[in-house]
């Protein structure tokens, strides 16, 4: 990941937050390296759902503004398919962060009657989360005019539930949290699958939800809904049946996870108003903020190099 800030306001402190990776149970993130002219930088997470980030600031006055960060990742398929409906005692309590409402992702109203009407008859977690996920295969639809991964505003997606994966992702959350399933969105970017390829535009969002005595289940309807979209597929296809299959505990490994979380105070906290979600870089020249979704303004390229 290489940063180049120089161009934007001399006299303006300018500070930038990276998502930054970790090693989990299917990710060995290693090899981390960290240069530039910075005034300082530091990793930190967040309070609330202890992101890691990747802190930088330049002073007023700085006339050169550059940072570069890689590191090599070694990610695995995930596959989860032995999901039991003999569901184990569970404390709601427990995860209370993610049966919440989000600034544009309410669970009440409009939100709460639809999940209702979904998962109507189902009593257990996993029957929910099922019904939850073929409705949004089935109802959503994949649009490639929207801007970047999407907002994931529910209160506009009711009335028109196309977008891109965060818009699909945060209609199966905002779902699943209405009808008292635990989910939440993953935040990441894809890899590639050539020797050496530009991906600064390919951030990706999926959700997962939790089954209680088995864990965080993968799911990815707006891959369905690419897939779907990339090849022509109406719902009642053997393909599209067959990645419904797949993606319904299962995701590929071409791509890492960056952070989760939603309406973050960063750390050091931003000024204005909490982040949507740290899957894009996110910066600020004095107080006015870099439009993230534009990479040749904001002024940074991503890398993928096959080892």
């Amino acid at each position: 990941m290489e940063f180049d800030l120089s161009a934007h306001d001399i006299g303006k402190v300018v500070q930038l937050w990276i998502p930054y990776p970790v090693t989990d149970e299917y990710q060995n993130i290693t090899n981390v390296k960290i240069d530039g002219n910075y005034a300082e930088a530091a990793v930190y997470t967040d309070r609330t759902f202890q992101t890691p980030m990747l802190y930088a600031r330049w002073g007023k006055g700085a006339k050169s503004r550059k940072l570069n960060f890689t590191f090599a990742v070694e990610r695995q398929e995930v596959i989860k398919r032995d999901l039991s409906a003999n569901e184990t005692a569970w404390d709601p309590a427990d995860y209370a962060l993610y049966l919440a409402p989000t600034r544009l992702g309410p669970i009440d109203g409009k939100v709460k009657k639809l999940a209702d009407t979904i998962t109507a008859g189902q009593t257990t977690v996993l029957a929910k989360a099922k019904a939850i996920y073929d409705w949004t295969c089935e109802n959503t639809y994949r649009n490639p005019e929207t801007r970047g991964c999407g907002l994931g505003n529910l209160y506009k997606l009711l009335g028109d539930p196309g977008g891109k994966c965060a818009d699909i992702s945060s209609i199966y959350v905002a779902l699943a949290r209405a009808a008292g399933v635990p989910a939440r969105e993953i935040l990441g970017i894809r890899l590639g699958k050539k020797p050496v390829q530009d991906i600064s535009t390919w951030q990706h969002c999926w959700a997962e939800f939790y089954l209680p005595g088995y864990g965080w289940v993968p799911v990815d309807p707006a891959d369905v809904r690419k897939m779907m979209l990339q090849q022509n597929l109406e719902v009642s296809h053997a393909k599209t049946s067959e990645y419904r299959e797949y993606f319904w505990g299962g995701i590929d490994p071409y791509r890492v996870k960056l952070s989760e979380g939603r309406d973050l105070t960063l750390n050091p906290p931003q000024i204005g108003q909490p982040v949507n979600y740290l899957m894009y870089p996110f910066a600020q020249v004095g107080d006015k903020i870099l439009d993230w979704l534009d990479p040749a303004t904001f002024k940074y390229t991503f890398t993928y190099k096959q080892q």
